[in-house]
Parts: C-alpha cells; sequence; structure tokens
C-alpha cells in the first residue's frame, strides 16, 4: 500500500529561531509556528479562530538560513515531513509528539530591516534531493541543502556576490507585466 508524508503550513514564529549543532558538528534550527485557521459559525454567524502551534526542525545550511533571516512574529511557507518522537521521562511516563521536518521553506513578506531589495516575496528553498528526486537544489545537480529557488526580497543571497543562478540576474519585472 503506498503511503505520503507531506506537510504544508504557512504561519508565523512564536519565537526566534533557535540554532545548536550536533556533536558531528551539522546545524540544527528549531523554530515555533502558529497557524491560524478562520471561520464563520453557522449556527450562531460568530466570527471564530483556531490556532495551531507547531514545532519545527530544520538541518543543514538550511537550519543556518532560518536562523539568520527569522525572528519572532515573521511569516513563514514550508513544506516538509511528520516526525514522531518518542520517549521516557525521568519518573517513568511515557511522552511523545509530532514535529515537522522543513524541507522545503519560503520566506514570506519583505524585508524589515528597511534593506534594499524589493518588497514582498521572499527567497525559495529546496532541500537536496527533497521532490526531485535526488538532483535538488537550484538549476539542477546535486548542490546541498539552502539554495535558492527565487524570490526578490535578497534572503540567501550567494555571500561572493553574483546570482545564484550562474551568469546575469534576470530582467526587473515590471508590475505592467503581471497578467493579474
Amino acid at each position: 500500500m503506498a503511503s505520503l508524508n507531506k506537510v504544508m503550513l504557512m504561519g508565523n514564529l512564536t519565537r526566534d529561531p533557535e540554532l545548536r549543532h550536533l556533536p558531528n558538528g551539522r546545524p540544527v534550527c528549531e523554530i515555533g509556528l502558529a497557524v491560524n485557521r478562520r471561520w464563520t459559525d453557522r449556527q450562531s454567524g460568530e466570527k471564530r479562530e483556531q490556532t495551531c502551534f507547531v514545532d519545527c526542525s530544520s538541518f543543514g545550511p538550511q537550519a543556518e538560513t532560518i536562523a539568520r533571516y527569522m525572528q519572532k512574529g515573521r511569516p513563514i511557507f514550508i513544506e516538509g515531513r511528520l516526525d514522531f518522537q518518542s520517549w521516557e521521562t525521568q519518573e517513568g511516563q511515557k511522552r511523545s509528539k509530532l514535529k515537522v521536518i522543513i524541507e522545503n521553506f519560503q520566506f514570506l513578506g519583505g524585508r524589515q530591516d528597511g534593506a534594499g531589495g524589493g518588497d514582498g516575496g521572499g527567497g525559495a528553498y529546496r532541500a537536496a534531493g527533497a521532490s526531485q528526486g535526488q538532483g535538488g537544489g537550484y538549476g539542477g545537480g546535486n548542490q546541498g541543502y539552502g539554495q535558492p529557488q527565487g524570490g526578490s526580497a535578497g534572503y540567501g543571497q550567494p555571500q561572493g556576490g553574483g546570482y545564484a543562478g550562474g551568469g546575469q540576474a534576470p530582467a526587473p519585472v515590471d508590475d505592467d507585466d503581471i497578467p493579474f
């Protein structure tokens, strides 16, 4: 029987990202995400809202990017998979929880530090091999975690300058060019 473990969430960070490193030196970033659901109660006509809080983890350079550019209250879109964790407390009680392992993400909203780079959008990132076989990354090949997928806000731009896709950056898009 086939199975699928895929999660897509859009929400705001509930706290600043927590970056740490595993014993092998690999970075891990832990974030909390608040996802809101709004609806109108059919019987009373009252507007209602429910918030779901989700713990998420990211690994590798992708974790460093999230920790560097995100902060409490900022919006983010993530794609990932559910991970079930169980443990036993020192008192012998069994505990468990679900968390999301981030495979891809996109910053939402514009930059809030006043720097250039446009308004709106953000960088999109894809983990190596995620949803693309083992190719992953931008422009093909296995380029590892945290490779830019696009966006205009300047997040995750290459440190050495230049355009991440190779060659020259694409021409800017004017509002008149957008068909909607």
